[in-house]
């Protein structure tokens, strides 16, 4: 176990453990828009897509994450049929053409067989990319219909967040994912309002007159209540249809400046969430309306204007005594990719996730974003592998959506064979919810404590009652007993199985 020495904000010079934690969320964002991460260009074949995808997806689980976070709805659109939206075109080429499969339902399939959990990313408002011409949309696109429903800004459409039946359009065309497709979790990123446009005003006077005058002091006031009452009602319609669903926002990394807001960051950001992009993310943390957030923290360690360190505390002191859980956004895309000379250090990436593992408050990452872990600046990817993700880990549960924990699967057999040992796990006939296993092994014939994530084998995906399981990491020379447990969607584990003691050769 390596120890990394560097001045910390918590407590000026410590230690921090290499040593990975069991439990800990490993995200990645996989983004669509402009075909970023996947697909690698538009038009491609049906098995070309899915090719990549699987490839990704490979990447992603050597790597030791748990998850992915794939972009679904980039620009008003779908990677799925949809009532709300037509077909993407970083898919054909063309905005609202047939791909000739449902990627959606292809995507969580191949990420649950993995046993990665699946977030849907959704974009609320943004319809286009870079043209006001609403021409140019597919014919049958509901802002077509609605035109009536359109702002346009800083050489962009919007859905005009100001509007009733805008807010509802959203939370509708949300809910036909979350109906349909076995997604594990609802996400959200920092585009509400957009990003200001210096000298020019978002432009819903008419909206602000017509539904918060009278109501609201400033127009403000207003925007941030419609944020706030998108995300609310969107929790409320998720858990209702279903209660398992996690709902989760990646606002940008700053909420307000101390020096606007005593109880902000001690920080000199350009950009804040509560002032310029009306996202009040206290709001929504203080009043249960998400269930995860995860700060854009994408600034490095003593960055005076943002401090990676300053920010982190900040955020965990937020979130402490919460029912959400905090993830940091990590900018994965700045590695050796920046003029700031931190960003050419090997050490700065790292040091991060160190550092965010000092925190009770902190319960995961996710990386921004595939692309640039898979080019390997500074050998980032092969320490995630080798190193701060070599072991494997579980996402940590959510108690005020589920704390019951499933009944005990067996180990029904345990064999060495020419290629490893063989597991067959067995599940409890009352586990109605059990949907992965997780395998832990001890060198010895004693049991260990499974607690310490040394002794986490792997997570393997419930595919029937019975599952087979084969460890090609053992040694011939070595005893060894493994026990198993049964978890849950969220994450909740069973108790552990009666131990099965494999003798050395």
């Amino acid at each position: 176990m390596g120890i990394l020495i560097f001045q910390s904000p918590k407590d000026g010079q410590a230690e921090i453990q290499t040593k990975s934690q069991k439990r800990e969320l490993r995200a990645v964002w996989i983004a669509t828009v402009a075909n970023i991460d996947w697909p690698s260009k538009k038009g491609l074949s049906i098995d070309k897509q899915k090719q990549e995808f699987v490839k990704l997806l490979d990447d992603v689980e050597k790597m030791g994450m748990n998850a992915v976070v794939v972009q679904i709805k980039p620009t008003a659109d779908a990677f799925y049929p949809s009532k709300y939206g037509p077909w993407s075109e970083y898919l054909t080429g063309t905005q609202g053409k047939n791909p000739g499969y449902d990627p959606l339902a292809f995507m969580i399939e191949e990420a649950h067989k993995r046993n990665l959990e699946f977030h849907a990313w959704f974009n609320p408002y943004r319809i286009t990319m870079n043209h006001t011409n609403i021409k140019h949309l597919a014919a049958d696109h509901p802002a077509r219909k609605h035109q009536n429903w359109i702002a346009s800004y800083g050489g962009k459409l919007y859905y005009n967040p100001g509007i009733p039946e805008v807010k509802q359009f959203i939370i509708d065309g949300i809910l036909e994912v979350v109906k349909n497709y076995d997604i594990d979790a609802v996400h959200m990123d920092d585009y509400f309002y957009p990003y200001k446009v210096k000298g020019k005003d978002f432009p819903d006077a008419a909206e602000f007159k017509k539904y918060g005058k009278g109501k609201f002091k400033t127009v403000g006031d207003w925007r941030r209540d419609n944020v706030n009452q998108l995300v609310r009602d969107l929790n409320k319609a998720i858990k209702k249809e279903k209660p398992d669903v996690k709902f989760g926002i990646s606002p940008f990394g700053v909420w307000r400046n101390n020096a606007i807001d005593s109880t902000g960051s001690k920080t000199a950001a350009g950009v804040t969430n509560y002032d310029d992009l009306y996202a009040n993310t206290r709001e929504w943390i203080r009043q249960g309306y998400i269930d995860y957030i995860t700060p854009q923290i994408y600034w490095n360690i003593s960055y005076k204007p943002a401090a990676y360190d300053i920010l982190l505390d900040w955020w965990a002191k937020e979130t402490s005594g919460k029912p959400v859980h905090l993830y940091i956004g990590q900018a994965a895309y700045k590695i050796n990719n920046d003029s700031s000379s931190a960003w050419k250090k090997a050490e700065e990436y790292p040091k991060q996730i160190l550092l965010n593992r000092q925190y009770d408050t902190f319960m995961g990452s996710m990386h921004f974003s595939l692309k640039d872990l898979i080019r390997n600046p500074l050998g980032i990817k092969d320490r995630l592998s080798n190193d701060l993700y070599r072991q494997p880990a579980i996402i940590p549960t959510m108690p005020w959506l589920d704390n019951i924990i499933p009944q005990s699967p067996s180990i029904k057999s345990a064999d060495r064979t020419e290629d490893g040992i063989e597991l067959i796990i067995e599940d409890h006939p009352l586990n109605q919810d059990s949907t992965y296993y997780a395998i832990y092994r001890f060198t010895g014939d004693i049991k260990g404590n499974i607690e310490d994530s040394e002794n986490l084998v792997k997570t393997v995906r419930k595919t029937g009652n019975e599952q087979v399981f084969l460890d090609q990491t053992t040694k011939a020379e070595e005893t060894y007993t493994y026990v198993v447990t049964a978890l849950d969607r969220l994450h909740n584990e069973s108790e552990v199985s009666i131990e099965a003691i494999i003798q050395k050769q």
